[in-house]
């Protein structure tokens, strides 16, 4: 690969990542405290999110796969998101708010696969050269995480600015999009079913019985994972850290350096432990949160965030390998599209809404009792790890 299409492709996936992390992980807040929204409203909010997943494999396999080239559409779909976004950082209530903002995320979550696909594109070696591509999504994660920090806007009550600035970066980023290598239709012509776009000839990988526990745990697991994402700068806020949003960049620091550790660790644990492990950790996160404070339990929360690494990576990123290699060439595709679609559409979904129900419960005219929210998906972690470490039985190690 050129060095300027390897510089191209890494500032489209910064950027992509970008007018994202910069208001997805302030929204709850900004929605509790500027909307005055409740933690119903806000697991709605997230729930946006889940829904553009589920609906993105129609636009990617029912457009983008059939007539028109991967680098205009993530043209066109950020213009018209920059506007959006833009009209959201106008609305002062969360009834208008919400409408905008599930356009937003429809628009939005194609653009995951999109950007993969333009730069698959360009790669002789996808195994060898991706990796080094996609670090600058997290990158461009971490510098929005720090920018919300380094403008204060939490502090000083302003994180409608973070929709401002997404605004400004999609547009930049909708125009650059133009100027990327073409990659065309790769199914021009080809008739795609609706089973071939939800992954339904993948249906027969659940006869495995391993491969059915790991699909039930990967979609269960997701709903206290809601928890993390939508929940946690709430709660830092509301117990006075400082910077929240910029001390949970180092969650995807921890990721990155973690990602890089994978192909050693697959060879020392295998799949079982892999995942095990990853589910373990989202267990001893939310306790750490649930006993951590901004006094003498700092130690936890920074500890907690920086378990993010563990907690993505060794689930999903493992369970993303896993998939591709029980499935094999001839349903990959489909494999990796029902996985998705379970775990960032139905499971996050439920979760985001559940999250939003829990959080509600446990609301008072102060802000919330967080120890015992946390102790909720705590213990859902605990009966998954229990769950899957009876009924997985599948120890064999994957080299990468």
């Amino acid at each position: 690969m050129k060095i300027a299409t390897r510089l191209q492709l890494s500032f489209m996936m910064f950027l992509n990542f970008f007018v994202w992390g910069i208001w997805f992980v302030t929204m709850g807040t900004y929605l509790s405290k500027s909307l005055h929204a409740s933690d119903v409203q806000n697991g709605l909010a997230y729930g946006t999110q889940s829904l553009g997943a589920i609906i993105a494999p129609f636009v990617i396999g029912l457009i983008a796969d059939k007539f028109f080239s991967a680098q205009k559409i993530l043209g066109i779909l950020h213009l018209l998101g920059g506007a959006l976004m833009y009209y959201i950082s106008l609305k002062s209530d969360f009834s208008s708010f919400y409408p905008a903002i599930l356009t937003y995320m429809i628009l939005y979550m194609p653009t995951l696969a999109l950007v993969n696909a333009i730069s698959f594109k360009q790669m002789n070696n996808p195994e060898k050269e991706f990796s080094f591509i996609r670090v600058w999504g997290t990158i461009g994660w971490i510098i929005a995480g720090f920018l919300i920090g380094w403008l204060e806007l939490e502090q000083n009550g302003t994180l409608v600015t973070t929709f401002k600035i997404s605004a400004a970066v999609s547009i930049v980023l909708g125009l650059f999009s133009f100027t990327l290598p073409d990659t065309p239709p790769q199914n021009s012509g080809k008739k795609i079913s609706f089973g071939e776009i939800i992954g339904l000839d993948a249906l027969k990988l659940l006869k495995d019985k391993n491969f059915l526990i790991f699909f039930l745990s990967s979609l269960l697991i997701c709903i206290p994972l809601a928890f993390y994402y939508q929940e946690t700068n709430l709660f830092l806020n509301e117990i006075k850290m400082k910077e929240a949003a910029t001390k949970m960049s180092m969650g995807q620091i921890s990721e990155l350096i973690f990602m890089f550790l994978m192909p050693l660790l697959f060879l020392k644990l295998g799949v079982k432990k892999m995942l095990l492990a990853g589910m373990i950790a989202w267990l001893i996160r939310y306790l750490f949160f649930a006993y951590g404070n901004v006094e003498s339990g700092i130690s936890l929360l920074y500890l907690g965030i920086i378990l993010h690494g563990i907690c993505y990576d060794f689930f999903f990123v493992t369970g993303q390998i896993y998939t591709d290699e029980k499935a094999g060439p001839a349903i990959r595709s489909s494999a990796q599209g029902m996985i998705t679609l379970a775990t960032y559409g139905v499971g996050m979904l439920i979760g985001f809404w559940f999250a939003g129900l829990m959080t509600a419960q446990f609301k008072t005219p102060d802000g919330h009792i967080w120890k015992t929210i946390w102790l909720i998906p705590a213990g859902i972690s605990a009966i998954m790890v229990v769950f899957f470490g009876i009924f997985f039985k599948d120890t064999k190690k994957i080299t990468v």
